[in-house]
């Protein structure tokens, strides 16, 4: 298999760079003017380069700061970031490889790309430098796995992207004072209608005797004691209050939704982008397995189970409950909306903090907001989100392994802690106090619990035929069968021929609601 697999992707590579032989021809990234090279040549020319390709331009200044702190840190390297397109980014990798001097020596590239990167040999496994501890010592099991393919890890972690819960903070708050006053109102009635079917006067407060101005002070010092008492006593009510709303399940989201009395403007209690699998993956992220622990074996696959049966149909039913149409629906979309204060949950990646904060100093968010982990499926059905990690790889082409590893090492953990405030990304190595933050810090724990993209070719189109998938059981298909037809068609690519599952007989559970109410009139009828 793994031969096969190596062959299969040395062929790839080739015929995308076939008859290729000069940058001008495959569009390679020009990395600098003759001008701005030969200055840079009379400054470092004792240096050696380093080449450090990527693809996100958000990462530019970023990356050039760290080169330049980088040749203070270490005075006999330079490092040169190259911007290029991510368009068939590892066949460009390749070719600059093969056919030009300025060799990527490190390059920035997904982890679900790595099984193809290392079959094709520009993948290297990492070397840690002495007195450095293992990497699963100081990154989370999620980073180490990202990077882990054949038990070898071939890349570090540098940032990561996973989904979160994002709540509209002021709206819970507002509604859980309603809850704790409607609550105290009705106490107090209580309490009223109890006095005078008891035949008592209803109890007033008294101004007392009154009594020197010493005791007249000490008693406004004291009420001013117990007023902020109260008052953080109320605070915290608001909180537990607030804390109750977030949901463990999905159940909880729908309860919570047929108790609350939302405010005008709010047009959906929990809305999401239902059309892309990034934020519909967690529903069966604990139920399914591509690829076990590290994503790249092929002999660990299980689409088609019970519990995964059971989370679908779950989802399904959501539909019915919020009636999001999959045609009308976007990720941008959405997020503007729950910024406009129309939602009051929604699922949403990292990338909305810095979005809402921007919109936060520009006058146009009026809100606070919360960030939490995922609600479980149900009590019985845990969830996981899809997590996608961004590495550095040492390219298998380049000479200079050695001082590449040295600053892909200290480009992923020594340098980490500006990228969230120069970048908006979240940082694998948790250096620094970007996770001081609550609502980072979810997004953390998150990554921590999630499934990463797993590596493997067999497997590349497995996300789009995933998204078909839930598309058409949202619509009204049957999960069992939508899920079933789904596995048949990734393994039969796995094992190279035809594959068919045996069908697992799932019965539809009966509305738990409906069992109670049948049960309550039963016990109700053997008391009569």
């Amino acid at each position: 298999m793994a031969l096969r697999k190596r062959l299969i992707t040395i062929l790839i590579i080739a015929l995308c760079a076939g008859g290729v032989y000069a940058a001008g021809h495959f569009g390679l990234p020009i990395r600098q003017s003759e001008e701005t090279e030969t200055e840079e040549d009379s400054l470092f020319g004792h240096r050696e380069t380093l080449y450090l390709w990527y693809t996100d331009e958000a990462l530019t200044d970023y990356l050039n700061s760290v080169a330049v702190a980088y040749s203070e840190y270490q005075d006999e390297v330079r490092v040169m970031p190259v911007y290029t397109s991510g368009r068939e980014y590892l066949e460009t990798v390749n070719q600059a490889s093969l056919h030009t001097e300025e060799v990527p020596d490190l390059y920035i590239v997904s982890n679900d790309s790595l099984e193809k990167a290392y079959l094709a040999g520009l993948a290297s496994e990492i070397r840690l430098p002495a007195g450095v501890s293992a990497m699963d010592q100081w990154l989370p099991e999620t980073a180490v796995g990202a990077v882990t393919y054949g038990e070898k890890q071939i890349a570090y972690p540098f940032y990561f992207e996973t989904s979160c819960f994002l709540y509209n903070r002021t709206y819970l708050e507002d509604w859980a004072r309603g809850q704790i006053e409607a609550e105290q109102d009705e106490a107090a009635a209580k309490e009223a209608q109890q006095q005078i079917d008891d035949g008592r006067e209803p109890e007033t407060e008294s101004a007392g005797d009154g009594g020197d101005e010493t005791a007249i002070a000490d008693g406004g010092q004291e009420t001013d004691d117990a007023g902020a008492a109260a008052a953080g006593s109320e605070e915290e009510a608001v909180e537990e209050r607030v804390a109750s709303a977030l949901p463990d399940t999905i159940d909880d989201i729908r309860t919570f939704a047929d108790v609350y009395d939302a405010p005008e403007q709010v047009e959906a209690v929990f809305k999401w982008d239902v059309s892309d699998i990034f934020y519909n993956y967690f529903f069966v992220g604990d139920a399914i397995d591509v690829g076990g622990v590290n994503g790249d074996q092929a002999n660990s696959i299980h689409i088609y189970n019970e519990n995964a049966i059971k989370c679908m149909r779950v989802y399904q039913d959501l539909n019915q409950f919020f009636s999001i149409d999959t045609k009308e629906i976007s990720y941008d979309g959405v997020l503007q909306d729950f910024m406009d204060g129309k939602i009051v949950y929604t699922v949403a990646t990292s990338d909305a903090l810095s979005k809402i904060e921007t919109a936060k100093e520009e006058g146009k968010f009026a809100y606070e907001y919360g960030v939490s982990m995922l609600p479980d499926v149900s009590e019985e059905l845990s969830s996981a989100s899809l997590s996608v990690t961004q590495c550095v790889v040492i390219n298998g082409y380049s000479v200079k392994k050695e001082m590449a590893n040295d600053f892909a090492l200290y480009l992923t953990r020594q340098a980490s802690e500006q990228l969230f405030a120069r970048t908006g990304k979240l940082p694998v190595s948790d250096t620094g106090d970007t996770y001081e933050n609550a609502d980072r810090l979810a997004f953390l724990q998150e990554y921590e619990c999630s499934v990463p993209m797993p590596k493997m070719i067999e497997t590349s189109n497995f996300w789009v035929e995933l998204e078909i998938t839930f598309a058409r059981i949202w619509s009204g298909e049957d999960a069992n069968s939508g899920l079933k037809t789904l596995s048949e068609k990734i393994m039969s690519q796995v094992v190279g021929g035809e594959y068919e599952e045996a069908y697992i007989d799932v019965p539809e559970e009966v509305e738990e609601e409906y069992v109670d109410e049948e049960t309550s009139d039963e016990e109700s009828g053997g008391d009569d």
